[in-house]
């Protein structure tokens, strides 16, 4: 009754039915790991933003790298700007997607440590790209700022390439190792996205608040995954029982070229 099972047709339909079980459930699990890695990560932001605002020199110093658990930490930092030594960042987009510069400031502490602050954003709206753009001036004076406190960019990190031979005082990266190098100065390692005080006239605009990834899609996938590896030997099933009903019937039906059996 079930001997095609054997032929050449169904051993194949069974075989990639015994491959796509254990792949399909194999990728609902991978799924799901992903799901907790994003949750995970979902839940360091949150906890950084909840956190209490810290001076920024209780996580950060000179050659430090900003941990995971650190990032997005509000800080406050006491000093002032030096916008002599300012750069721009180039190739940056703001939250509607168009192209222009991110304002890069140092900020000088009490004890002459540089602290880099992001200002935030503004148009790439001079004549050339090579010009130094014309940047809203910072307040004067000694100011406590706040911020959150975000990594060194690396083109590993970012994919962003470090550029060579870029117009004078635009860079491609922030990045506090570069930074030192070309102030000469001792530089806290990472910088400061900046959400205090707020810019005169909203320019430069200020970078928005960090996102959180869809980990619940990820939980969808998996069941997804899940399912579609239960339904495999369901299909099987309903393939298998259909040929046998399909073969039956042909079985019952005489050959065309037979007399059907006489009526006595």
């Amino acid at each position: 009754m079930y001997r095609f099972l054997l032929s050449r047709q169904w051993v194949t339909i069974t075989l990639v039915a015994l491959v796509l079980i254990p792949t399909m459930i194999w990728l609902g699990f991978w799924q799901m790991d992903r799901h907790d890695q994003r949750a995970a990560r979902n839940q360091l932001v949150t906890d950084a933003l909840e956190a209490d605002p810290v001076p920024v020199e209780r996580l950060t110093s000179p050659g430090h790298a900003v941990t995971r658990a650190e990032r997005y930490r509000t800080v406050t930092a006491v000093g002032r700007f030096d916008t002599d030594d300012e750069v721009v960042v180039r190739r940056r987009t703001n939250a509607d997607d168009k192209v222009g510069f991110h304002v890069l400031t140092p900020f000088v502490l009490d004890d002459g440590r540089v602290l880099l602050v992001n200002r935030g954003w503004i148009p790439s709206d001079g004549p050339s790209q090579t010009a130094f753009p014309e940047v809203p001036a910072p307040p004067r004076g000694e100011i406590t700022i706040r911020g959150r406190l975000m990594p060194d960019e690396t083109t590993e990190a970012s994919g962003i390439k470090d550029l060579e031979g870029l117009p004078d005082r635009q860079v491609m990266l922030v990045n506090s190792e570069q930074e030192a190098e070309r102030l000469g100065a001792r530089v806290l390692g990472g910088y400061l996205a900046q959400t205090a005080p707020e810019p005169r006239d909203g320019t430069p605009e200020q970078l928005g608040s960090p996102g959180k990834e869809n980990a619940a899609l990820n939980y969808a996938y998996a069941v997804q995954w899940w399912l579609f590896a239960v339904a495999v030997p369901v299909g099987w099933v309903v393939l298998v029982r259909r040929e046998r009903r399909e073969r039956s019937g042909a079985a019952a039906v005489p050959d065309a070229g037979e007399p059907a059996p006489a009526v006595v």
